[in-house]
């Protein structure tokens, strides 16, 4: 996930992201799972909590080794932060980390030599399954900040993924609100992601079908209709 003004890779950076992308995409689903685990078991489910939290702390630790293998490989020393700043934000909120899953289609689609989607069909899949995983990463970090706060509308992990359902979908029905600073910030997360996948998939649905159209009207003898 870099800036797509940033300059020619080094090859060792590109072989290295290419053999880490899917390992580290499988990294990122055990964060989630041990998150999710630490969120929602009880308090009491011993020893289920601890390696949750052992799990969590492990993987973002990888996280950690591969930004700085990529920052030294890169040749840019303190300007990888600024060029690379997506990896930045990812790495210092790992939930965040189901963003390069294009990332991973594409190393993957490097290794094999098969047929890619379509441009339109790779859009689509992207978004749909970053907006799932964002949806529930989302859900579960706003429960985690909300459900024992002081006038909370979010009190249940299933009050949290019907407000992050109204949130990516831009809805905004207003019975569940985050009322505590950090649910509030997650929320404005959620809908900066919530429009920019929206607009991807309605750009890139309207796109085909305006491509269609063009292809049956070509199609068409003169004079037809």
């Amino acid at each position: 996930m870099s800036n797509p003004s940033a300059p020619m890779a080094p090859p060792r950076l590109t072989r290295w992201e290419q053999r880490t992308e899917v390992p580290l995409f499988v990294a990122s689903l055990v964060f989630l799972l041990g998150y999710a685990v630490r969120v929602l078991a009880p308090h009491d489910a011993e020893p289920w909590r601890d390696i949750a939290l052992a799990l969590v702390c492990s993987t973002w630790l990888l996280f950690a080794v591969d930004y700085a293998v990529r920052l030294r490989q890169s040749g840019l020393g303190a300007r990888f932060v600024r060029v690379h700043w997506l990896d930045t934000v990812v790495l210092v909120l790992p939930l965040l980390r189901p963003l390069r899953v294009i990332r991973v289609y594409t190393a993957v689609q490097n290794r094999r030599d098969r047929p890619r989607l379509s441009l339109y069909a790779r859009v689509m899949a992207y978004a749909g399954l970053s907006a799932v995983l964002l949806g529930f990463s989302a859900a579960l970090a706003v429960y985690h900040q909300e459900h024992a706060a002081a006038g909370a509308t979010i009190r249940t992990f299933g009050d949290a993924v019907w407000w992050a359902c109204a949130t990516l979908t831009t809805v905004g029905y207003g019975d569940a609100v985050p009322v505590t600073p950090g649910g509030r910030a997650v929320a404005a997360l959620l809908m900066v992601c919530g429009l920019g996948l929206l607009g991807a998939v309605t750009g890139s649905f309207s796109s085909w079908l305006l491509r269609v159209l063009t292809r049956e009207d070509e199609k068409e003898p003169p004079g037809s209709g």
